[in-house]
């Protein structure tokens, strides 16, 4: 679905700043970038969650591959060190990367020699498989593979010079290790495993430079495997924590291959176009497993499941693409660790208890229970659910965390407190929260409209006995959600009854009112306020990958997405371009407009972008300013959903009339 040719793969600068990711349903993975080359400290051909779904530990850094061909040796491999040198330079062999799926796939050229290079990881198994195959060559080769191994969190660096307690002991298809007590085995059927025992040093990791962070490792070798190959033969190296590993890599490779095939076929949209199918494909890396459930990994290589993001992205992740019991399976997980009313912010990656500070994940929650029964069909789950949710309501009407609270007097919903930051707006430096939002925001308020009418439509449907009057608590906040519309502006105020009044800053956050099912403007499609809140997003935000978080007219704007950590989080949510924003934006400007090949055109910029950055997938967010470039996780779990999501919604609209708007097409 993917195929990147020399101008691409030739160049480093081009080749380096495109990344791969596979994964195994576990929360581990695999990356690295086409040219060979480690950017990011998270890369790592063997990376498990020791922990399901976190704890995620890199193992097996990379291979530094040479291949030998009539006494002419080929250096494979890539890696650039702390004074800039790039040593070796094997990308310059590099004929073609293409994605199998999401299968990295490399094909060298070697003279007379072509060798092909593949890696997967098997399905809910902590095994990694990279194997090469010589498609082309006049006579046999020799291939011989340093193993660069470790053992440390992906959020960290290796440091050669610390204490190290390595053993590695050669077994009869390659080697047992163990690492400061982790144990894995490399495994290479039909090869040698000589022992080599040495220190690479002073490897530079460029992103992490361009991130403000420690951007050095060193490499420990621990040792290499010597495999002769004739023509139409394969060598394939596994490196895993499997007991009892699958050997027959065809098989591994034919499941895999079968899986990605069965996720589109399922999904029903293998008639859309290929990139949308690629991205079918990568919704499957963010679905993971949690103990005996499932969960939403927000985004890769950093992030771990955050509620949030969870039930943001569970629409477009698992019922645009069918997968419907996953769904319910995530809901049910998420409901188990409501507390006070509140659904968990995020789980930390060093296992501890959940944190709460979330105003939003437990409003979004009724969102994604409500489309996936709308969805499925399954009126069970919500009765289920039924008893939590309403639990849920009366924590928010009574008060729960962070003065998060209903005010009686208007029935809206306030949130907030000094030095908590409750949105997803998040950002906190320090003691600083970078947009604090304390008050009654416009999208919190739209999403507690949308939940009271979504239980009051499960107590209908259910014949259940409320124990609130939810339709009224929601006529009486859609009352008063007028007080949100800035006429002078004609738009929307980001937050009501703030700090310092109302906050009439323009930011994305309105048009999730305006895109809600059961939102507080769902029934008004081609209203002029309707319109007027569209076309100023479109003139003030809405770029080729999303929406920018702030108006550029703002004095606190920021275009630039770089630097250390404080100089980002500064401009996170004042400027920097979220691609998941599009999802939004495309139902607001259908309510607005109807125009369906319309809103479909603002899609079309990411079939470009799967082929940069993040291949096959979307990433966290872009720079404000052209060229847009995409920054943070190369792949992102909401980016994917809403773009997908996004895509289904339109594709699905039939021809109608109407009398708001033209055509739907």
């Amino acid at each position: 679905m993917l195929s990147l040719k020399r101008e691409i793969t030739n160049l480093f600068p081009s080749a380096v700043r495109r990344e791969w990711l596979v994964t195994n349903g576990l929360g581990g993975w695999a990356s690295g970038t086409v040219s060979g080359a480690n950017t990011r400290r998270y890369h790592g051909l063997f990376v498990p969650a020791l922990q399901p779904p976190l704890g995620r530990t890199v193992l097996v850094s990379k291979l530094n591959e040479r291949l030998t061909l009539g006494g002419q040796t080929f250096l494979l491999s890539s890696n650039e060190y702390g004074d800039g040198t790039v040593d070796p330079q094997g990308f310059q062999y590099i004929e073609e990367f293409h994605l199998d799926g999401l299968i990295p796939v490399w094909t060298f050229a070697l003279a007379d020699a072509l060798l092909e290079k593949r890696v997967w990881m098997a399905h809910e198994r902590n095994t990694t498989y990279i194997t090469y195959t010589l498609k082309r060559a006049a006579h046999p080769v020799a291939l011989d593979i340093w193993a660069m191994v470790t053992n440390r969190d992906a959020h960290v660096e290796t440091n050669g010079r610390g204490d190290w307690e390595i053993a590695v002991t050669p077994t009869a298809n390659g080697a047992a290790l163990a690492i400061n007590h982790v144990e894995f085995s490399l495994i290479g059927e039909h090869a040698s495993f000589v022992p080599v025992n040495d220190w690479h040093w002073n490897i530079k990791h460029r992103v992490e430079t361009e991130r403000g962070l420690p951007d050095r490792e060193d490499q420990y070798a621990a040792g290499k495997f010597i495999a002769q190959l004739s023509p139409g033969e394969t060598f394939a190296l596994i490196a895993t924590q499997e007991p009892n590993p699958a050997l027959d890599w065809k098989a591994a490779l034919k499941a895999e291959q079968a899986r990605a095939t069965e996720i589109i076929a399922h999904s029903g949209l293998k008639p859309e176009p290929a990139w949308v199918r690629q991205l079918v494909l990568a919704a499957d890396q963010f679905l993971v497993r949690r103990g005996a459930g499932m969960t939403v990994i927000a985004g890769y290589p950093w992030f771990s499941d955050w509620g949030r993001d969870t039930m943001i992205a569970l629409p477009g992740l698992t019922l645009t693409t069918k997968r419907y019991a996953i769904a319910a399976d995530i809901l049910r997980t998420f409901a188990r660790f409501v507390s006070e009313g509140m659904l968990p912010n995020r789980f930390p990656d060093e296992g501890e208890q959940p944190e709460y500070n979330t105003v939003d994940a437990t409003l979004w929650y009724f969102h994604a229970l409500d489309r996936y029964v709308d969805a499925s069909g399954d009126e069970a789950l919500a009765r289920e659910l039924f008893p939590i949710l309403e639990d849920i309501i009366a924590w928010h009407l009574r008060g729960t965390r962070y003065a998060i609270k209903v005010d009686a007097a208007d029935g809206l919903l306030y949130a907030g407190e000094a030095g908590v930051q409750l949105t997803w707006m998040d950002v906190k430096i320090k003691d600083w929260v970078v947009t604090p939002r304390i008050g009654k925001p416009v999208e919190i308020n739209a999403l507690w409209i949308n939940a009271l009418r979504v239980m009051a439509c499960f107590a209908d449907q259910l014949t259940l006995t409320p124990q609130q009057p939810y339709a009224t608590l929601a006529e009486q906040a859609t009352q008063s959600f007028e007080k949100f519309w800035c006429a002078e502006k004609q738009y929307l105020y980001d937050v009501l009854d703030g700090q310092t009044g109302h906050d009439d800053t323009l930011r994305p956050n309105q048009l999730i009112a305006l895109a809600l099912p059961h939102g507080p403007w769902a029934e008004r499609p081609g209203d002029e306020r309707v319109r007027a809140v569209v076309d100023v997003c479109v003139t003030e935000l809405v770029t080729s990958c999303g929406l920018r978080s702030l108006s550029a007219r703002h004095p606190d704007y920021h275009g630039a997405y770089t630097g250390d950590q404080p100089t980002r989080d500064q401009a996170y949510h004042q400027g920097t371009i979220w691609a998941w924003l599009i999802g939004p934006f495309i139902e607001a400007h259908l309510l607005a407009y109807g125009d369906a090949p319309l809103a479909r055109s603002f899609l079309a910029p990411f079939e470009n972008h799967l082929a940069d950055f993040g291949l096959g997938t979307i990433a966290e967010v872009f720079e404000g300013n052209a060229p847009f470039m995409p920054k943070g996780c190369a792949a992102q779990a909401w980016s994917v959903a809403e773009v997908l999501r996004a895509w289904g919604v339109v594709s699905q609209m039939k021809k109608k009339k109407t009398k708001h708007g033209p055509q739907l097409e």
